[in-house]
Parts: structure tokens; sequence; C-alpha cells
């Protein structure tokens, strides 16, 4: 399976994820590195092992070592960092916003690819996550790297769809195995 099969998996009842799968990934204008690597982080993200399964396979077709590594790595300190700076800020106590992390978060530099498509990436994967201070901080960092708007809202984008199609298949499967009413 890859997208197309994906999209051809999904039931009639979720037609505009469908479409949109077409036109926010398959007619995307994004360069292949931006848009694959962030499909792969969501993927990641959404925690579904068909979706992900099928859409790495994609990816591994756009994207080289380095770059799939560095997606995978976006996903994985985002899933790390969308918790910790959720929580710290539903404290809703500022002292909290002074005090350091205390996390290692060394990938944010280090990843060895562009640094926008790596803020991209987070954006997206933080968006699934529903983490408001990672994905302002990300969509900043992109605005302040000159990131047109709109492209920032690809990242959410490719994040809705993605996860829409991972939450769709996933109830699909469930629901395959329920009993008839």
């Amino acid at each position: 399976m890859s997208l197309d099969a994906l999209r051809a998996a999904l039931p009639d009842h979720a037609k505009d994820i469908r479409l949109n799968l077409g036109s926010v990934i398959g007619n995307s204008t994004l360069p292949a590195q931006r848009l694959w690597g962030a499909v792969l982080a969501c993927a990641i993200a959404s925690r579904n092992e068909v979706v992900l399964r099928e859409l790495a396979e994609d990816a591994r077709t756009h994207l080289d070592e380095k770059a799939f590594t560095a997606a995978k790595s976006a996903a994985s300190i985002m899933a790390m960092t969308t918790v910790y700076y959720r929580g710290r800020h539903m404290l809703g106590d500022e002292t909290y916003e002074t005090m350091p992390a205390k996390l290692r978060m060394q990938v944010i530099a280090t990843h060895g690819v562009d640094k926008g498509d790596f803020e991209f990436w987070s954006l997206a994967a933080a968006s699934i996550a529903g983490c408001e201070v990672c994905v302002e901080s990300h969509g900043r960092a992109l605005r302040e790297h000159g990131t047109d708007r709109e492209v920032v809202l690809d990242a959410v984008r490719i994040a809705a769809v993605v996860h829409a199609a991972a939450v769709t298949e996933a109830a699909e499967r469930a629901l395959s195995d329920a009993p008839a009413f």
C-alpha cells in the first residue's frame, strides 16, 4: 500500500479525508523533502501502524536516509516536548515558565537537515499532539526563517489529514471485528 492505496482503502464515509489526502499530499507544491518529512513525522505522531507503514513506504522514495532519520527525530522529540510544554502550560502558574525543562533536546540543533524543514516537521507533529506552546514556537520559528504563512498552514493541513486517515483506519479495523447490530 502507498498513499494511493491508503486513499483507496478509506471508506465512503471518509470521502473528504480521501480527497484531502490527494490534494494536500498528492498534489502538494512543497519541496519533496519538506512534504514527505512532514508526512512521515505525522504518521509516527498519529500512532497508527498501518498508516505509518504505508506512508513510510512512499516517504522512503522521496527522502534520503539523513532526512528520513531527521523526520523520525522530529516526531520523537515532539512526542516528549509536547507533553512537557503542554503540561507546564496547563499547570497555570507563570513561575513554571521561567524554570528550565531539564530534558535533553539536542536533536533540535543536530538533525543534519535544513532548519526550515525540521521546524516544519516539528510543527506538523506538534499540531497532532495539540500543544499550543510548541505549535506557536515552531510556527514562529518558520516565519522567522522566512516561510510564508500559507506554507506554515500546510504543515497543519498535512497533520490534519494524516491524523484523520489514521483515526479512520483504526476505527474501521476495530469495527470490522465488532458484532453487527
